[in-house]
């Protein structure tokens, strides 16, 4: 069921994808990175759709992610390219090809804010897909590649990508060469900082301190419904002089406010504190890499 639910998201991440790239981009003539640069350069230069060369160059890439990254992910991957490339051709064929013959009014007018919103709807789409340990394809690939060894942010990867393609563009481009290339820069930055902002948020861990007269009941109820780790360390009171044990717990942000219920109901007296961590390493949290 958890597996299901995982695809489920993906699709609606790659819907996102491709309604981003037909509805905004490309009826703007504003080119962005990625695989989805690639085709939309294809798109402009040949007349083939995007579907077609999104499948073509996704299907190069995952056979070296299903070598590196595994057959899990490489089942994800396939998915998502035939699902994308899916995406792409329909909400071509409905969206962008009748906005660009002038028979359907566009959905934005400006191409300021056309690239804000596309390049958004693709950052969160690729982000979404990260998170349940998948992929849109293309660049985001050559990211968690990465990303599996050295502990540099897929945004920042993706973000080296795009600049190449964007910049390819100036010799496919006949007209306004810069005005594309700026803009594609915009919808790179924005596509980039949604990324980060999307696996920043769910990563992000927290440390709790739990100052309780029932530190044993407390700590047992972490463990074994939450199968988090709890640290006593010996303190003592000032205004008391009493000694007492205090609970150290770090966890996910999205699992403090089970922490937060469990202290509740075995100690409703008791004192918390709680501070984000700039990051969290080892077991069941990020692998510690070079």
């Amino acid at each position: 069921m958890q597996e299901v639910k995982r695809y489920v998201i993906i699709t609606f991440a790659l819907f996102m994808m491709a309604f981003g790239w037909t509805a905004f981009l490309i009826p703007s003539q504003i080119l962005g990175g990625g695989v989805g640069g690639m085709a939309t350069l294809i798109f402009w230069s040949t007349g083939i759709s995007t579907g077609i060369s999104v499948f073509v160059i996704n299907a190069i890439l995952v056979l070296i992610a299903i070598k590196i990254l595994g057959f899990g992910f490489g089942i994800k991957t396939v998915y998502s390219i035939i699902v994308l490339s899916m995406f792409f051709s329909l909400l071509q064929h409905y969206i962008t090809e009748p906005m660009m013959a002038g028979i359907m009014q566009p959905f934005v007018e400006e191409k300021l804010l056309s690239a804000i919103l596309g390049g958004g709807l693709a950052g969160l789409s690729i982000g979404i897909a990260f998170t349940q340990g998948g992929s849109t394809g293309g660049t985001d690939i050559v990211a968690m590649i990465v990303n599996k060894y050295r502990n540099i942010s897929q945004g920042r990867v993706i973000l080296f990508c795009d600049i190449v393609i964007i910049s390819c563009s100036y010799f496919v481009i006949e007209t306004d060469k810069v005005q594309t290339i700026i803009y594609g820069f915009l919808v790179m930055s924005v596509c980039s900082y949604c990324i980060d902002l999307v696996l920043t948020g769910n990563k992000q861990s927290v440390q709790v301190f739990i100052f309780s007269s029932e530190p044993q009941k407390i700590a047992d109820r972490i463990g074994n419904e939450m199968q988090r780790g709890v640290s006593f360390i010996r303190g003592k009171g000032w205004f008391t002089k009493q000694e007492s044990d205090i609970l150290m717990v770090v966890a996910h942000k999205r699992e403090s406010q089970r922490i937060f219920q469990i202290v509740k109901e075995e100690d409703p007296k008791a004192f918390m504190t709680m501070n984000t961590v700039m990051g969290a390493y080892g077991k069941g949290f990020e692998q510690i890499r070079k």
